[in-house]
């Protein structure tokens, strides 16, 4: 259910008509949903790395998705408000495309099998207030880099990487919000990271000049059209050959593959492995697995093992439930 009005009053016309270079986000739709999704959760729960906290107080969160600039205001888990320059992304209509966006479709219990909650019961209820977090279906080549900045670093380092590719690379602009201006920057295209000099890219990945260097690899890859991301986003496609294909690029093994799978490419049965996951999958279903040492022997024998504990078509949707759920609850990690 969504309601649209205009958000442009005199305030903002004046703003706009002073500052020529600046667009106005000229469409506003508030979003109900019978489906709950905790967007902060959402957004910063590692999954993404392109959304900025505008107002954190007035939970105000800003991004650019498909070249369209977006600010998202939470009202609640079951209502929020979009903000937007066009009234459509793709021919789709905004509040379609943003449902859609969110995974509003699913039904996030569904990951897990029925007798989960009687055979889990204390992870049931640990469980019970993140539900609400949503997987979203991002693009793949934005997801594609910006988990090759990820290896073995943490989230705010990833994040702070991520952020400078964008700011360096990526076109900027800016709009007009409650009569502030607002500065956003895309994704940079394919091309333009394929162009990029090692040297100068690797300010953008802590000074890590191999990283740099498969970051335009694969940018070259996808822009000559040697990996093809459309076409891997075929469900048909059996996960193991995506996850190959994926591999065949220097920068990627099987977790970074499983994260773009997942959070790229709408494959919501991949399950990334990384120390986190190991570790919960240890304590909270005794896996004897988990005890190894996570060499790719021992990762896609633990991703066999997920696959009987949750949903497999929904075991990366469900693991990262878990993910979120251990960091915060187990680790009492806050920063993403």
């Amino acid at each position: 259910m969504h309601e649209e009005t205009k958000s442009f009053n005199r305030n903002e016309q004046n703003y706009n008509q002073n500052n020529k270079g600046t667009e106005p986000l000229k469409y506003h739709y508030k979003i109900k949903n019978e489906t709950p999704i905790n967007i902060k959760q959402t957004l910063f729960s590692g999954q993404s790395f392109l959304w900025d906290i505008y107002d954190n107080d007035r939970r105000l969160y800003s991004t650019i998705i498909k070249s369209t600039p977006f600010i998202l205001s939470e009202i609640s888990e079951c209502e929020f408000d979009i903000f937007s320059t066009e009234n459509s992304v793709d021919v789709v209509a905004i509040p379609a495309f943003i449902c859609h966006y969110f995974t509003l479709d699913i039904d996030t219990k569904l990951a897990f099998p029925e007798n989960f909650s009687q055979l889990y019961p204390e992870l049931w209820q640990l469980l019970a207030p993140y539900f609400s977090l949503r997987i979203m279906r991002q693009d793949p080549f934005e997801t594609m880099i910006s988990f090759m900045c990820a290896q073995g670093i943490g989230m705010h380092l990833i994040r702070k990487q991520v952020t400078m590719l964008r700011q360096t690379y990526g076109q900027k602009r800016s709009v007009s919000f409650l009569g502030n201006e607002v500065v956003l920057y895309h994704f940079p295209t394919p091309e333009k990271l394929a162009a990029a000099d090692p040297g100068l890219l690797s300010r953008c990945t802590n000074n890590n000049r191999i990283r740099a260097r498969n970051i335009i690899l694969a940018a070259r890859s996808v822009a000559e059209g040697r990996v093809d991301l459309d076409a891997l986003c075929n469900p048909a496609l059996p996960l193991s050959e995506l996850r190959n294909e994926l591999c065949r690029n220097g920068g990627i093994g099987y977790k970074i593959a499983d994260c773009i799978a997942l959070f790229g490419l709408g494959r919501f049965d991949a399950f990334p492995i990384d120390t986190h996951v190991k570790q919960y999958l240890k304590e909270w279903f005794s896996s004897t697995t988990a005890r190894r040492s996570l060499s790719p022997a021992t990762y896609l024998a633990l991703d066999k093992e997920a696959r009987t504990i949750l949903n497999s078509d929904l075991a990366g949707y469900a693991g990262h439930i878990l993910f979120h759920c251990w960091r915060r609850e187990v680790k009492e990690l806050r920063t993403f």
